[in-house]
């Protein structure tokens, strides 16, 4: 189409003042047929964008419902794995308590050791005080104390001797 052509489409039919005898231009028809050719393409091309929609709409469904079925199958494969997973996380942290639970009662275990090793030291000494504030009693000698109903004093260590008998499995204590 040359210029020319083009900007006749903008003249108008007929000039003003007298009229002319002649058939004024099928503007409608003319711009029909320009424009026919252009718009069958793009029929064409829409028609062609449409099915290229309708192809990618179901491509996509496929590639989400097998997204679906992987995810769903890996949830499926952790939910079965979570435990082993879990046990083995948890092993060292089980060996590190066990460790520590360890260092724990054999420091309890050396005081409890400690305690009866010190009360072993200290016991008889602790024990001759006790006696020893036991026999000093109102109106009695130092390390004399008189046996209930006999009227006679005895000694620290006669004393001893019967406290020993009278244990379980002592001499006089019974069995």
């Amino acid at each position: 189409m040359s210029l020319r052509d083009f900007l006749e489409r903008f003249r108008p039919a007929g000039t003003p003042g007298a009229s002319t005898a002649g058939v004024p231009a099928d503007r409608a028809a003319e711009r029909a047929a320009e424009l026919e050719p252009a718009l069958a393409r793009l029929t064409r091309a829409q028609r062609e964008a449409d099915r290229i929609r309708a192809e990618a709409d179901e491509a996509a469904r496929a590639v989400r419902e097998d997204a679906a079925r992987e995810a769903a199958r890996l949830v499926a494969a952790a939910r079965e794995q979570a435990p082993e997973v879990r046990r083995r996380t948890a092993e060292p942290l089980l060996a590190r308590a066990r460790h520590e639970a360890d260092a724990v009662r054999a420091a309890g275990d050396s005081a409890a050791a400690a305690v009866r090793a010190r009360a072993a030291e200290r016991m008889p000494e602790l024990v001759e005080r006790a006696v020893a504030d036991a026999l000093r009693l109102p109106g009695g000698s130092e390390g004399q104390v008189e046996l209930a109903g006999t009227g006679r004093p005895r000694g620290l260590e006669e004393l001893e001797g019967l406290s020993r008998s009278d244990e379980p499995g002592g001499p006089g204590g019974a069995s």
